[in-house]
């Protein structure tokens, strides 16, 4: 049996909120830790048929990144929702929501940067 290891490093700032994030992951080809401004983990408890999750992000992490790592991540939840279950249909839809987000969030962004 092989193991293999996801490594996070969080350094937190006096008010114990992330300062930086790091990660490697050796089997995945990422030998040097990499920093990253979030990252959004999830698990699922079988026991207690319930997610689990983790969500952390820098200050560093601007308004409009955000806006694109949620995108790229309802996005990439669909492509494995779709190859888990093969329902393309609910892939779909999950990436038209996604779609949406996106532009409305641009939106959103666009209204309060015009209001300063």
């Amino acid at each position: 049996m092989h193991e293999s290891h996801i490594n996070l490093q969080i350094t937190l700032d006096d008010e114990r909120m992330p300062e930086t994030i790091q990660w490697l992951a050796p089997d995945g080809g990422i030998e040097q830790a990499q920093e990253a401004k979030g990252f959004l983990l999830g698990l699922w408890d079988a026991a207690e048929k319930h997610a689990l999750r983790i969500d952390l992000w820098t200050k560093k992490m601007m308004v409009d990144e955000m806006n694109d790592f949620f995108f790229q991540s309802l996005m990439g939840m669909a492509d494995t929702y779709q190859r888990a279950t093969r329902n393309e249909a609910l892939a779909n839809e999950l990436k038209t929501f996604a779609k949406e987000f996106h532009k409305k969030a641009a939106e959103a962004l666009n209204t309060q940067m015009n209001a300063e």
